[in-house]
């Protein structure tokens, strides 16, 4: 993928080394070089998870069937009232999501946090300001995209979702990718890819690789999620390859 300038100051200002592409040598024919410099042992397995009817083993998610899809403002209605699980009991506010419900791109994440909760949108503060960066670091901007969370309620004290608030949440993130339609979805962090893939392998094993999403297939990529960047800034290399990954799969359906 050939970056621009500015994409680069991004990609610096996330602590990402970076090197340009090099033109193509006069003998030999060998190939431009990489943007990244490579880490030895270290590079994204870009081979595809064959499509198959076993969901868990291929973490391949299929939409629930006879589920009623409502339009995008009595979604938002019905989200914004939700009482399904204990959750509502403490929130300031549902987070749907943001962005554009035509988007190409969606991104899903775990949960709201105390900010979120507050603001009614996903991915703010230092994580949101860090998913931005990497955003443009794409060409993108949240505009662009449409971002969402496994659940629209914040869990105390930002505990990890509990099974049942999944499920009680589980239509309303799927109504949502069945309205958007995105092209591509890129799963943050363990627990939003575990979930959305119905899968229980690590984020580390999950990395690298080609999954789907519903019938017709999404394709999802997993790759960190930036809290967990800013507490481990070494990884954020790994989740530019993701990101590397996902913007060649996009790509190839353009």
């Amino acid at each position: 993928m050939r970056l621009a300038s500015r994409q680069y100051r991004y990609l610096q200002a996330l602590g990402i080394e970076v090197y340009r592409e090099r033109e193509p040598q006069d003998r030999g024919g060998s190939l431009k070089g990489t943007d990244l410099k490579s880490v030895p042992g270290d590079t994204p397995d870009t081979s595809v998870v064959a499509v198959s009817h076993n969901a868990e083993a291929e973490g391949i998610a299929a939409d629930p069937a006879g589920k009623v899809v409502l339009d995008w403002e009595a979604l938002q209605r019905e989200v914004a009232g939700c009482r399904l699980c204990p959750l509502h009991e403490g929130r300031t506010q549902t987070v749907f999501g943001v962005g554009d419900v035509n988007a190409d791109w969606m991104l899903i994440g775990e949960a709201p946090g105390a900010e979120e909760d507050r603001r009614g949108e996903p991915f703010v503060g230092r994580a949101g300001k860090l998913l931005d960066s990497m955003l443009r670091a794409l060409g993108l901007d949240r505009q662009q995209v449409f971002i969402a969370n496994i659940l629209k309620c914040r869990p105390p004290n930002n505990r990890d979702p509990r099974p049942e608030e999944i499920l009680a949440c589980e239509n309303y993130l799927n109504q949502q990718i069945n309205t958007v339609k995105p092209r591509l979805i890129l799963a943050l962090g363990r627990v939003a890819a575990q979930n959305l893939l119905k899968t229980e392998t690590p984020i580390g094993k999950m990395r690298g690789k080609r999954f789907h999403y519903g019938d017709p297939p999404i394709p999802v990529v997993v790759t960190y999620h930036p809290a967990y960047l800013l507490r481990s800034p070494r990884e954020k290399r790994k989740s530019w390859q993701d990101l590397q990954l996902a913007m060649n799969i996009y790509n190839e359906q353009t």
